[in-house]
């Protein structure tokens, strides 16, 4: 790896453990500047100002999740050609993932970017709401193969659904924070999945 390039991935990875840690209006620039061991300088060389950092980071988290839901959802896939089993054993699959985390899910930068939206330029907000909507598409189309083949025993809004999956791992690391209870977003995305399972499975 080239040392720039070693760099820039040492400050975003030290920049996202701050911010996930006490939020992007209490990680300044300088702290990220001596944790790296760079100068101002070597930062600004990099990113322009706080708003290309935030930006750099969303799309690093963004990228790292699509790679994550991919290998989840594909290998499910690879286990089922059922649509119906296939989203219920990718949810148990990801739901073990992040169970398995020694010291529970980290944080997401999309919900922290969120939270302060105020602090930065619509670019970085608009990256938000794509990474959102990305998910939504992503996920509703799990659930239309299945309703293809399994009516829903209630009328359903797929992209509602979809939300939902969304909200329920979002809240899930909310609540496993504020609890200090790192299984509880495991269980709620199992819980998820059962219902998944009283919505399409045949009576």
């Amino acid at each position: 790896m080239a040392r720039g390039t070693d760099t820039r991935t040492r400050i975003l990875e030290t920049a996202e453990a701050a911010v996930l840690a006490k939020g992007f209006e209490a990680t300044s620039i300088d702290e990220i500047v001596a944790a790296v061991e760079i100068t101002r300088g070597g930062f600004f060389y990099h990113f322009a100002d706080k708003n290309a950092l935030a930006r750099a980071m969303l799309e690093r988290y963004i990228s790292s999740e699509e790679v994550l839901f991919d290998g989840v959802f594909d290998r499910a896939g690879e286990l089922s050609e059922d649509p119906l089993q296939r989203v219920l054993i990718g949810l148990k699959l990801l739901a073990e993932l992040l169970g398995d985390m020694p010291n529970g899910h980290p944080g997401c930068l999309i919900a922290a970017a969120c939270y302060q939206e105020r602090l930065f330029d619509k670019d970085v907000q608009a990256l938000n709401q794509k990474a959102m909507l990305a998910w939504r598409r992503r996920f509703r189309a799990l659930f239309e193969d299945i309703g293809a083949v399994y009516p829903t025993r209630e009328p359903v809004d797929y992209d509602a659904l979809a939300d939902m999956l969304s909200g329920i791992v979002e809240g899930g690391i909310v609540l496993a924070k504020a609890l200090k209870e790192p299984e509880v977003l495991a269980r709620q995305i199992l819980l998820f999945r059962n219902y998944v399972k009283l919505l399409f499975q045949p009576s």
